[in-house]
């Protein structure tokens, strides 16, 4: 049997986290959900985690660590340096794409996050797909 997928979110945002919650947990069924209200002391609360994740979300715009710094503390570390790390921002132009994809990130999902779409986008990333998805 196929090991469960294990997802983070690291967002600042209220509404944001409350979205991605219902959406991971309540539409998609899956159990394992971790979220992280800020980036501060990432990697200490990462490695603190009892299960370490296959999928992480970031947002790209928040402190003390945007999405992009969080990214290289990830690559840097060979225990998570090989998970999917998908770009989740609000603010984002199509030629910002090219900057997410030469930084390593493995997707990007724009904000607002489209709760139609966003099961499907979950479901082809799963399956290894790389999914840059704009609203």
């Amino acid at each position: 049997m196929t090991q469960k997928p294990v997802f983070l979110y690291v967002e600042d945002d209220f509404a944001s986290r409350q979205v991605l919650k219902v959406l991971i947990t309540r539409i998609l069924g899956y159990e394992h959900l971790v979220i992280f209200e800020n980036s501060a002391d990432f990697m200490t609360r990462l490695r603190g985690l009892e299960r370490k994740p296959t999928i992480a979300f970031l947002d790209i715009q928040m402190r003390p660590h945007n999405g992009f710094e969080l990214l290289n503390m990830l690559r840097q570390d060979p225990d998570y340096a090989h998970i999917t790390v998908i770009a989740m921002t609000a603010n984002v132009m199509s030629s910002d794409v090219e900057q997410l994809k030469a930084s390593g990130f493995d997707g990007l999902i724009g904000k607002p996050i489209d709760n139609a779409i966003f099961p499907q986008l979950v479901t082809r990333i799963l399956s290894g797909e790389s999914v840059w998805y704009l609203p």
